[in-house]
């Protein structure tokens, strides 16, 4: 029910801007579906602005979950996604929804919690961390949003070997900062992308206790929507904001983003990059 809500909420947002341009002209305006962390991260308002100034575009942004966002583009109501949960990614793509996917950036997932740490994770792989937490009963927040973090906690518990239930676990269906604010106003556990709890870590009482194991990297992907299955999409605009996201740049303020604020970056750039180069 959470992402049928998300989806419609991001519908009315980009219906809104499809109206505002009579059906006969040229639409400018660039309709992104795109995940809340990329959002929260503050990442986004950045390059939207300087994308805007060097093309004179504008760029009409949903922030949604992933699945939220994948769904809005299976619809055709969207130009251009940024998402970051492949195996979903690559059906979107098999169902003929996509026209161009590229790998642009990553960050990685953190497991934080309080500083008492109940479950004592900090510092271990993390499938043995879930594991600790559920035998425990340790509060753990979801964001229970079918998101792209989401997606990636329910891959993580199936390889655990664990199936999470219980009062300990607690499907948010909020984004990512309202998760983060939900797991420390409770004192629990929860998984996120590093980029967004750096940007909101002053406002939390939560520490990071799992990180680096292979399993965490978080990929970003610029999908643009196909303009052949959906006549209706604004492609030279979609195609002008994936290239943008591609540019030395982009790339450049990617690399940089975080670092006078946070001593280090949010993000990595990856343009021209495979997914198995991060694996």
């Amino acid at each position: 029910m959470c992402v049928v809500k998300s989806v419609l909420a991001a519908l009315v947002v980009l219906a809104a801007a499809c109206t505002t341009v009579p059906a006969s002209a040229p639409r400018r305006d660039v309709l992104l579906a795109t995940t809340t962390s990329f959002q929260d991260s503050g990442l986004l308002d950045v390059l939207v602005k300087d994308f805007g100034d060097r093309t004179g575009r504008r760029v009409r942004a949903a922030a949604v979950g992933t699945g939220a966002a994948l769904a809005i583009g299976g619809k055709g109501d969207a130009d251009v996604l940024v998402v970051h949960a492949p195996k979903a990614e690559r059906e979107f793509m098999a169902a003929g929804n996509g026209d161009r996917r590229h790998l642009f950036m990553h960050n990685d997932f953190v497991v934080v919690g309080p500083s008492g740490d109940p479950a004592a994770i900090k510092g271990k792989p993390v499938f043995e961390a879930l594991r600790r937490i559920a035998s425990a009963g340790a509060a753990f927040i979801s964001r229970g949003d079918r998101s792209g973090t989401h997606l990636l906690e329910m891959d993580l518990w199936e390889r655990t070997g664990v199936k999470p239930s219980g009062t300990w676990y607690v499907e948010a269906a909020t984004g990512m900062g309202q998760t983060l604010t939900i797991a420390s106003e409770k004192r629990a556990y929860t998984l996120t992308d590093r980029g967004t709890y750096l940007a909101r870590k002053g406002q939390l009482e939560l520490g990071i206790l799992v990180e680096k194991d292979p399993p965490l990297t978080n990929l970003y992907h610029v999908i643009t929507v196909h303009p052949r299955k959906f006549p209706r999409v604004n492609n030279e605009g979609a195609n002008a904001f994936a290239d943008f996201l591609l540019s030395a740049r982009a790339q450049e303020l990617i690399k940089t983003f975080g670092v006078e604020k946070f001593g280090e970056p949010l993000f990595f750039p990856d343009a021209g990059k495979k997914e198995e180069d991060l694996e």
